[in-house]
């Protein structure tokens, strides 16, 4: 079924502005029916999690109704949903705790890829400088914008304990073959942590098909509120001791949750993926979300190519989302124009098109970019063709006329 692109629009108060959003991979819009869904549990009768009461009751049914949402979303037992301040933040403490809890030394390596946005690289970093164990770097094609599976494989080692690895890079779109990676670490002895931020937006997730054993990601970058979450295998969370208070559950996932969780960010998150999930057909949710990913993939790929074709037609564009299997994110420069010209230039047209490094740091310096980055355009459910040309007019506005 083809996605009804103005019944998706109609969801999206801030789109009624007219502003083009390119912006998605920073950051989706929010559709009416989760900020409704965050605002109502603030004013609802609620306490803390409990089974007494009715306001305890509603605590406890929001957890576990966010658990399940995004177990459907990630094909993952709601069991090993684990929320958190943001999936920085969770990376942060994972890594941390795996260097502890597995021992890492001297001798012991960690491999990081230079696809990968930093989230999913200093924490791993960090954490292995600390343990004294050695960072090894898996090398994108800078001319393809690919991560081969020959260039995970070349760094592995019998003395690898973690492969830090993205399911889409957020920079370029590049969606390297994880599967291919999780089986070459896992012949290795090493674990395998997903970086599933950029792709959870565009695709259906089914952890045990991407071979991973970590996955992390956030909501907001798919309609739903600021807030990051982590799963994994069941056997390997409960081998994790996470740091935590005395009081506090050691029962999994409760025991990697710091504090009293955010009900109405969880509420949030379980009304993002039901509004994915009405964008699809089906008996069940799982079903719903499978049809609505194949839809909005459909639609937001024939606006990439759109884009592309467009792009392609400016003087002195390069183009530097290459490769073969990509998400709908494209990363341009113009010779001889700052980034954040362009950037400020659209914005005159209602057009966000942000330009930067956007945290990936690394690829942006294997680019040839530095810091200043390049102009990012991710197409959404609801981008629209007018909004593509509107995009591609205005670039080619600024752009100096040959000869």
């Amino acid at each position: 079924m083809p996605l009804d692109v103005a019944a998706v629009r109609a969801q999206f108060p801030a789109l009624e502005s007219g502003v083009a959003h390119f912006d998605g991979p920073g950051g989706s819009q929010t559709p009416r029916v989760v900020a409704d869904a965050v605002a109502g549990t603030l004013l609802s009768s609620i306490s803390n999690r409990g089974t007494v009461t009715g306001s305890e009751r509603r605590a406890e049914d929001t957890v576990l109704g966010a658990r399940a949402a995004m177990g459907d979303l990630l094909g993952v037992d709601p069991a090993t949903v684990i929320f958190g301040r943001s999936m920085t933040a969770l990376t942060m403490d994972l890594a941390r705790t795996l260097a502890r809890d597995q021992g890492w030394g001297r001798g012991d390596e960690v491999v990081v890829t230079s696809l990968d946005h930093d989230g999913n690289i200093r924490p791993w970093v960090n954490a292995a400088l600390a343990a004294g164990a050695t960072v090894r770097w898996a090398e994108v094609d800078p001319e393809t914008g690919e991560l081969p599976l020959e260039a995970v494989t070349s760094v592995l080692s019998a003395r690898t304990r973690v492969v830090a690895v993205t399911g889409a890079a957020n920079l370029i779109g590049t969606r390297p073959d994880v599967a291919g990676i999780a089986a070459a670490a896992h012949e290795a002895g090493a674990l395998v942590h997903l970086d599933a931020v950029h792709l959870a937006a565009h695709d259906r997730i089914d952890l045990a098909a991407t071979g991973a054993d970590l996955l992390s990601c956030s909501p907001y970058k798919f309609f739903g509120p600021h807030l990051g979450v982590q799963t994994g295998r069941a056997e390997l969370l409960e081998q994790l001791r996470p740091d935590k208070l005395l009081p506090s559950s050691d029962a999994v996932p409760e025991r990697f949750e710091l504090g009293t969780l955010p009900y109405e960010l969880l509420a949030g998150s379980t009304a993002a993926v039901d509004f994915i999930a009405s964008l699809g057909d089906g008996a069940g949710r799982t079903e719903r979300l499978t049809a609505a990913f194949a839809a909005i993939e459909e639609h937001e790929d024939a606006l990439r190519r759109r884009a592309e074709e467009g792009l392609a037609q400016v003087p002195g564009l390069t183009l530097h989302s290459r490769a073969a299997h990509r998400t709908p994110t494209l990363l341009f420069t113009v010779d001889g124009l700052d980034p954040a010209g362009i950037h400020r230039h659209l914005a005159t047209l209602d057009v966000n098109a942000p330009a930067s490094h956007f945290y990936a740091w690394e690829l942006s310096h294997r680019l040839g970019l530095g810091a200043a980055g390049g102009v990012r355009i991710g197409i959404a459910p609801y981008t629209t063709a007018e909004e593509v040309d509107r995009l591609v007019e205005g670039v080619r506005q600024v752009v100096p006329p040959m000869g």
